[in-house]
Protein backbone atom coordinates (compact mmCIF):
# COMPACT_ATOMS: atom_id res chain seq x y z
CA UNK A 1 0.00 0.00 0.00
CA UNK A 2 1.65 3.40 -0.97
CA UNK A 3 1.14 6.63 1.26
CA UNK A 4 -2.19 8.11 1.22
CA UNK A 5 -2.21 11.62 -0.28
CA UNK A 6 -4.88 14.67 -0.33
CA UNK A 7 -5.71 13.69 -3.66
CA UNK A 8 -6.64 10.17 -2.87
CA UNK A 9 -9.15 10.94 -0.60
CA UNK A 10 -10.30 13.62 -2.98
CA UNK A 11 -10.88 11.02 -5.28
CA UNK A 12 -13.05 8.96 -3.16
CA UNK A 13 -15.47 11.50 -3.64
CA UNK A 14 -15.15 11.77 -7.41
CA UNK A 15 -15.22 7.66 -7.26
CA UNK A 16 -18.29 7.36 -5.13
CA UNK A 17 -16.60 5.11 -3.16
CA UNK A 18 -16.98 5.81 0.45
CA UNK A 19 -13.70 5.22 2.59
CA UNK A 20 -13.09 4.60 6.33
CA UNK A 21 -11.20 6.43 8.52
CA UNK A 22 -10.47 5.61 12.04
CA UNK A 23 -8.82 7.14 15.37
CA UNK A 24 -5.65 5.92 16.85
CA UNK A 25 -3.64 7.46 19.56
CA UNK A 26 -0.63 5.49 20.01
CA UNK A 27 2.05 3.71 18.20
CA UNK A 28 0.57 0.49 18.67
CA UNK A 29 -2.75 0.64 17.93
CA UNK A 30 -1.63 3.44 14.76
CA UNK A 31 0.50 0.09 13.22
CA UNK A 32 -2.56 -2.18 13.78
CA UNK A 33 -4.82 0.31 11.80
CA UNK A 34 -2.25 0.98 9.27
CA UNK A 35 -2.17 -2.78 8.36
CA UNK A 36 -5.61 -3.11 7.69
CA UNK A 37 -4.92 -0.32 5.38
CA UNK A 38 -7.36 2.36 6.29
CA UNK A 39 -6.60 5.36 4.49
CA UNK A 40 -6.88 8.22 7.63
CA UNK A 41 -6.15 7.97 10.76
CA UNK A 42 -7.12 10.85 13.16
CA UNK A 43 -5.37 11.70 16.04
CA UNK A 44 -8.56 13.03 17.86
CA UNK A 45 -8.50 15.61 20.62
CA UNK A 46 -10.89 12.73 22.42
CA UNK A 47 -7.74 11.25 23.50
CA UNK A 48 -8.46 13.28 26.22
CA UNK A 49 -11.55 11.01 27.32
CA UNK A 50 -10.22 7.82 26.00
CA UNK A 51 -6.77 7.91 27.03
CA UNK A 52 -6.42 10.24 29.76
CA UNK A 53 -10.10 9.44 31.22
CA UNK A 54 -11.20 13.48 30.96
CA UNK A 55 -15.04 13.85 31.32
CA UNK A 56 -14.85 15.68 28.12
CA UNK A 57 -12.26 16.53 25.21
CA UNK A 58 -11.57 20.26 26.84
CA UNK A 59 -8.83 19.68 29.11
CA UNK A 60 -6.20 17.97 26.48
CA UNK A 61 -3.14 20.43 25.97
CA UNK A 62 -1.05 20.64 22.42
CA UNK A 63 1.90 18.88 24.69
CA UNK A 64 -0.28 16.03 24.97
CA UNK A 65 -1.90 15.65 21.95
CA UNK A 66 1.25 16.64 20.58
CA UNK A 67 2.63 13.51 21.92
CA UNK A 68 0.29 11.11 21.04
CA UNK A 69 0.61 12.53 17.26
CA UNK A 70 4.22 11.73 17.04
CA UNK A 71 3.25 8.33 18.49
CA UNK A 72 1.01 7.74 15.93
CA UNK A 73 3.07 9.14 13.41
CA UNK A 74 5.95 6.52 14.13
CA UNK A 75 3.69 3.47 13.87
CA UNK A 76 1.70 4.55 10.61
CA UNK A 77 3.26 4.65 7.48
CA UNK A 78 0.78 4.73 4.69
CA UNK A 79 -2.35 6.18 6.35
CA UNK A 80 -2.70 9.68 6.16
CA UNK A 81 -2.32 11.00 9.48
CA UNK A 82 -4.38 14.08 10.76
CA UNK A 83 -4.21 15.88 13.78
CA UNK A 84 -6.86 17.16 15.56
CA UNK A 85 -6.55 20.66 17.27
CA UNK A 86 -7.26 20.83 20.68
CA UNK A 87 -9.35 23.64 22.25
CA UNK A 88 -7.94 27.28 22.53
CA UNK A 89 -5.22 26.23 20.41
CA UNK A 90 -6.44 28.05 17.35
CA UNK A 91 -9.29 29.62 18.21
CA UNK A 92 -7.67 33.02 20.07
CA UNK A 93 -5.80 34.05 16.99
CA UNK A 94 -4.95 33.48 13.39
CA UNK A 95 -1.12 33.50 14.60
CA UNK A 96 -1.99 31.12 17.85
CA UNK A 97 -3.73 29.01 14.83
CA UNK A 98 -0.01 28.37 12.55
CA UNK A 99 1.85 28.14 15.32
CA UNK A 100 0.18 25.43 16.76
CA UNK A 101 -1.07 23.64 13.34
CA UNK A 102 2.91 24.01 12.31
CA UNK A 103 3.91 22.19 15.39
CA UNK A 104 1.86 19.26 14.60
CA UNK A 105 3.43 19.06 10.91
CA UNK A 106 6.88 19.86 11.68
CA UNK A 107 7.48 18.27 14.68
CA UNK A 108 5.16 15.37 14.76
CA UNK A 109 4.76 14.08 11.77
CA UNK A 110 1.02 14.38 11.01
CA UNK A 111 -0.06 15.17 6.78
CA UNK A 112 -3.24 18.09 7.73
CA UNK A 113 -4.91 19.47 10.98
CA UNK A 114 -8.82 19.76 12.03
CA UNK A 115 -10.27 22.08 13.67
CA UNK A 116 -14.41 22.76 14.45
CA UNK A 117 -16.26 25.29 13.58
CA UNK A 118 -18.19 27.30 11.32
CA UNK A 119 -17.64 30.72 10.13
CA UNK A 120 -15.90 31.93 12.91
CA UNK A 121 -12.77 30.39 12.45
CA UNK A 122 -12.40 30.86 8.69
CA UNK A 123 -9.74 33.25 8.98
CA UNK A 124 -8.05 30.36 10.51
CA UNK A 125 -8.41 27.84 8.21
CA UNK A 126 -7.67 30.61 4.99
CA UNK A 127 -4.35 30.92 6.85
CA UNK A 128 -3.23 27.59 8.03
CA UNK A 129 -4.08 26.36 4.26
CA UNK A 130 -2.24 29.37 2.81
CA UNK A 131 0.83 28.43 4.64
CA UNK A 132 0.49 24.92 2.94
CA UNK A 133 -0.56 23.17 5.71
CA UNK A 134 -3.88 20.71 4.69
CA UNK A 135 -6.77 21.04 7.05
CA UNK A 136 -10.24 19.38 7.68
CA UNK A 137 -13.52 21.18 9.05
CA UNK A 138 -15.49 20.11 11.36
CA UNK A 139 -19.07 21.50 12.08
CA UNK A 140 -22.35 19.90 13.42
CA UNK A 141 -21.71 18.54 17.30
CA UNK A 142 -18.48 19.99 18.02
CA UNK A 143 -17.03 18.44 21.59
CA UNK A 144 -15.47 21.86 22.02
CA UNK A 145 -18.26 23.29 22.00
CA UNK A 146 -20.23 21.16 24.68
CA UNK A 147 -20.98 24.06 27.45
CA UNK A 148 -22.45 26.68 24.66
CA UNK A 149 -24.37 24.00 22.72
CA UNK A 150 -25.49 22.70 26.70
CA UNK A 151 -23.96 19.01 26.07
CA UNK A 152 -23.73 16.51 23.97
CA UNK A 153 -26.38 17.06 21.14
CA UNK A 154 -27.75 16.75 17.91
CA UNK A 155 -27.27 19.29 15.93
CA UNK A 156 -29.09 20.94 12.76
CA UNK A 157 -32.97 19.49 13.88
CA UNK A 158 -34.35 23.12 13.14
CA UNK A 159 -34.77 24.88 9.93
CA UNK A 160 -32.70 27.58 11.19
CA UNK A 161 -30.14 25.58 12.72
CA UNK A 162 -29.59 23.44 9.48
CA UNK A 163 -29.90 26.30 7.20
CA UNK A 164 -27.00 27.87 9.19
CA UNK A 165 -25.22 24.07 9.13
CA UNK A 166 -24.95 24.13 5.02
CA UNK A 167 -23.93 27.79 5.30
CA UNK A 168 -20.90 26.88 7.12
CA UNK A 169 -20.30 24.44 5.03
CA UNK A 170 -20.08 25.95 1.91
CA UNK A 171 -17.77 28.59 3.75
CA UNK A 172 -15.45 25.82 4.72
CA UNK A 173 -15.08 24.30 1.67
CA UNK A 174 -14.32 28.30 -0.04
CA UNK A 175 -11.66 28.36 2.64
CA UNK A 176 -9.71 25.92 1.19
CA UNK A 177 -10.51 22.85 3.58
CA UNK A 178 -9.58 19.58 1.31
CA UNK A 179 -12.56 17.76 3.74
CA UNK A 180 -15.32 17.95 6.27
CA UNK A 181 -16.42 16.49 9.32
CA UNK A 182 -20.04 15.89 10.21
CA UNK A 183 -20.87 14.88 13.47
CA UNK A 184 -24.05 14.68 15.44
CA UNK A 185 -26.64 15.82 12.68
CA UNK A 186 -29.44 14.26 10.90
CA UNK A 187 -28.86 12.21 7.97
CA UNK A 188 -31.18 14.26 5.34
CA UNK A 189 -29.12 17.57 6.23
CA UNK A 190 -25.62 15.30 6.06
CA UNK A 191 -27.00 14.25 2.56
CA UNK A 192 -27.92 17.85 1.17
CA UNK A 193 -24.92 19.12 2.29
CA UNK A 194 -22.59 15.91 1.04
CA UNK A 195 -24.18 16.52 -2.42
CA UNK A 196 -23.89 20.22 -2.51
CA UNK A 197 -19.70 20.36 -1.84
CA UNK A 198 -17.10 18.85 -3.91
CA UNK A 199 -14.91 18.00 -0.84
CA UNK A 200 -15.67 14.86 0.51
CA UNK A 201 -17.91 14.73 3.94
CA UNK A 202 -16.99 12.24 6.88
CA UNK A 203 -19.58 11.34 8.98
CA UNK A 204 -20.06 10.46 12.82
CA UNK A 205 -23.16 10.19 13.30
CA UNK A 206 -24.39 11.72 10.51
CA UNK A 207 -26.09 8.85 8.50
CA UNK A 208 -24.71 6.35 5.43
CA UNK A 209 -24.64 8.97 2.95
CA UNK A 210 -21.46 11.22 3.82
CA UNK A 211 -18.53 10.31 1.63
CA UNK A 212 -16.54 8.55 4.21
CA UNK A 213 -17.26 7.28 7.76
CA UNK A 214 -15.28 8.11 10.68
CA UNK A 215 -15.20 5.96 14.53
CA UNK A 216 -13.13 5.78 17.47
CA UNK A 217 -11.20 2.86 17.68
CA UNK A 218 -11.59 1.58 20.78
CA UNK A 219 -15.59 2.17 20.44
CA UNK A 220 -15.69 -0.62 17.29
CA UNK A 221 -13.58 -2.99 19.01
CA UNK A 222 -15.75 -3.02 22.48
CA UNK A 223 -12.80 -1.82 24.78
CA UNK A 224 -15.25 -0.07 26.94
CA UNK A 225 -18.36 -1.86 27.71
CA UNK A 226 -19.60 1.08 29.81
CA UNK A 227 -19.94 3.11 27.13
CA UNK A 228 -22.10 2.80 23.47
CA UNK A 229 -21.95 5.68 21.86
CA UNK A 230 -25.58 5.40 19.28
CA UNK A 231 -23.30 5.82 16.16
CA UNK A 232 -20.77 3.40 16.97
CA UNK A 233 -21.22 -0.67 15.47
CA UNK A 234 -18.70 -2.64 18.15
CA UNK A 235 -17.54 -5.05 16.02
CA UNK A 236 -15.79 -7.48 18.22
CA UNK A 237 -16.11 -6.99 22.11
CA UNK A 238 -12.28 -6.97 23.72
CA UNK A 239 -12.74 -5.89 27.39
CA UNK A 240 -14.23 -9.51 27.80
CA UNK A 241 -11.69 -11.49 25.78
CA UNK A 242 -8.85 -9.18 27.07
CA UNK A 243 -10.29 -9.48 30.83
CA UNK A 244 -10.25 -13.34 30.12
CA UNK A 245 -6.84 -13.25 29.25
CA UNK A 246 -5.99 -11.38 32.28
CA UNK A 247 -7.47 -13.80 34.46
CA UNK A 248 -6.01 -17.16 32.61
CA UNK A 249 -2.45 -15.52 32.93
CA UNK A 250 -3.55 -15.06 36.90
CA UNK A 251 -4.32 -18.21 37.32
CA UNK A 252 -1.33 -19.77 35.84
CA UNK A 253 0.95 -18.12 37.67
CA UNK A 254 -0.62 -18.36 41.31
CA UNK A 255 -0.93 -22.42 40.08
CA UNK A 256 3.18 -22.14 38.43
CA UNK A 257 2.03 -23.48 35.02
CA UNK A 258 3.52 -20.04 33.66
CA UNK A 259 6.82 -19.63 32.98
CA UNK A 260 7.35 -22.89 31.54
CA UNK A 261 10.46 -23.89 29.94
CA UNK A 262 9.63 -22.60 26.71
CA UNK A 263 9.61 -19.91 28.37
CA UNK A 264 12.84 -19.58 30.37
CA UNK A 265 16.29 -19.54 29.83
CA UNK A 266 18.85 -21.84 31.19
CA UNK A 267 22.63 -21.88 31.99
CA UNK A 268 24.69 -24.00 29.98
CA UNK A 269 25.77 -26.52 32.49
CA UNK A 270 29.36 -25.84 32.55
CA UNK A 271 28.76 -22.23 33.69
CA UNK A 272 26.21 -23.69 36.37
CA UNK A 273 28.90 -25.99 37.83
CA UNK A 274 31.35 -23.20 38.23
CA UNK A 275 29.04 -20.95 40.10
CA UNK A 276 27.24 -23.80 42.42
Amino acid sequence: MKKITIQDILDYKKSKTPFAALTAYDYTSAKIVDSAEIPLILVGDSAAMVMLGHKNTLPISMQEMKLFVKSVSNGAKNALIVADMPFMSYQSSVKTALENAGQFIKECGANAVKLEGGESIIPQIKAIVNSGIPVIGHIGLMPQSIHQMSGFKIQGKGVSSAKKLIQDSLKIQKSGAFALVLEGIPVELAQIITNKLDIPTIGIGAGPFCDGQIQVFHDILGLDNSFHPKHCKVYINLQDKINQAVKSYIVEVSTKTFPTSKNSINLHPSVLKSIS
